[in-house]
């Protein structure tokens, strides 16, 4: 990157150049300002899943490279280097995402490390001048959602985009367009669901840390703890110190889709259902679950997590059915099928089935978002999923969790999701953080 480049950048955001509102009517979005000739070049933090997909995307590029590859654990650190072999100038490799952010020339952040690390590392990155694409869920807890929103509206030449890909989805933005027109009439209820058939992560016990993992590092934001056996690289998901569980794991997506269809944001009550049925082990969340969100105007979301029992509904493993005053609508990320009130197919569009739990893969949709955020950064581009909007489904997702755990029916404010009149409740929006990281907005 040369300096005529990065002067011309800083340029450009101290003039407030290149800003585009984006389709939520938040706040302005930083166009990247050089040609679109220019690289963009991108740090990617957490690379034992969803951020190979990420490193091998953008390295892929024809207006992007990875400058970095970030990662706690050497062996995956190590894995991951052949990811970016493509590349006329190799990835450096490091364990800590301080020298990342550290480094002027970086453009923008790609974050797929474990969910207690998402709001943080959000933070930190926009704070040294990075644009974000941030993996779901946006936050850990509700808090950090807020967090986020205040955090977009703080640097509003700075892009975030939330995972959420369906948002780039042709036939997503086809089908919301159909129903905006009256389609299926109004949209009042929609039912998300997740189904898979997950095996028992046992009872872990204390155990040295591994020599290429830095578990100092690794637990980052989060209270520290001894390392136990049964919890890096994917268990975390099921402890509430590290993870949020199957409702901000998968859900966060069918509840996002429904959101967006039913064009609401608050809820006014959730109310959640469900237990631990199929194993006696250190899971501390359900495997079954089903979360009710009741808004305004009589409209309703009902969250259907099956972890370990994979009866699909529809043939689909996961999905969004909306039911209308003239129609319904069932809709995956691969397709939607639209009915009369007597069941009938009165439309249908569909794309090339895969399989629906493979989040690992190269998939189109995929690679629709990271080339929208890259349009965002360079061009000026809307995000189809900006910060903003996103944290709200995360909210959203996270106060089924609080139902949960209180196992009670809870009353909300739907102008910002915040309880009220449950101080227990309350008392389980935000959480306790190591002091040397507690994030700062």
């Amino acid at each position: 990157m040369t300096t005529s480049r990065r002067t011309f950048i800083k340029t450009t955001s101290a003039a407030g150049l290149g800003a585009l509102a984006t389709s939520t009517g938040a706040g302005p979005l930083f166009a990247f300002g050089a040609s679109p000739s220019e690289t963009m070049r991108v740090g990617v933090m957490g690379l034992n899943g969803r951020g190979m997909v990420f490193a091998r995307s953008f390295s892929r590029g024809k207006n992007t490279a990875v400058a970095y590859l970030c990662d706690v654990d050497s062996t995956v650190l190590g894995k991951a280097m052949s990811a970016t072999q493509g590349q006329a100038t190799a990835a450096k490799a490091v364990t800590d995402i301080r020298r990342v952010l550290d480094d002027k020339d970086v453009d923008a952040i790609v974050i797929a490390a474990p969910d207690h690390w998402h709001a943080p590392a959000t933070l930190m990155a926009l704070a040294a001048g990075k644009h974000v694409y941030l993996e779901k869920p946006s936050g850990h807890n509700p808090r950090e959602d807020e967090w986020l929103m205040e955090a977009a509206r703080k640097y509003p030449k700075l892009n975030v985009q939330l995972g959420t890909q369906r948002r780039s989805s042709p036939r997503f933005a086809e089908v919301i367009q159909s129903i905006r027109e009256g389609l299926i009439g109004t949209p009042y209820q929609a039912r998300a669901w997740y189904a898979n058939t997950r095996a028992t992560i046992g009872k872990g016990k204390p155990a040295p840390v591994p020599s290429n993992l830095d578990w100092e590092l690794w637990q980052g934001p989060a209270p520290r703890t001894e390392y136990r056996d049964n919890v890096v690289h994917y268990n975390w998901h099921w402890f509430t110190r590290w993870g949020t569980g199957e409702v901000c794991n998968n859900g966060t997506h069918e509840i996002d889709v429904a959101r967006w269809i039913l064009g609401v944001d608050y809820p006014t009550t959730v109310y959640s259902i469900g237990t631990r049925h199929h194993f006696d082990d250190d899971w501390q969340f359900p495997d079954n679950q089903e979360v009710v969100y009741e808004f305004e105007g009589g409209k309703s979301i009902v969250w259907q997590g099956q972890s370990c029992n994979g009866l699909t509904q529809y043939g689909r493993g996961r999905g969004t059915s909306i039911l209308g005053t003239n129609g319904s609508i069932v809709i995956d990320q691969d397709g939607y099928v639209v009915y009369d009130l007597k069941n009938k197919v009165v439309k249908e569009s569909q794309g090339v089935r895969g399989d629906p739990l493979n989040t690992l893969g190269d998939d189109a949709l995929t690679q629709l978002h990271v080339d929208n955020f890259t349009n965002a950064v360079r061009t000026g581009t809307r995000l189809s999923a900006p910060i903003e909007d996103g944290a709200k489904t995360g909210l959203l997702c996270h106060l089924g969790t609080i139902a949960h755990q209180t196992r009670r029916k809870l009353t909300t404010d739907p102008k910002n999701g915040h309880i009220i009149g449950d101080a227990d409740a309350a008392r389980l929006w935000t959480r306790e953080y190591d002091p040397r990281w507690k994030p700062v907005v």
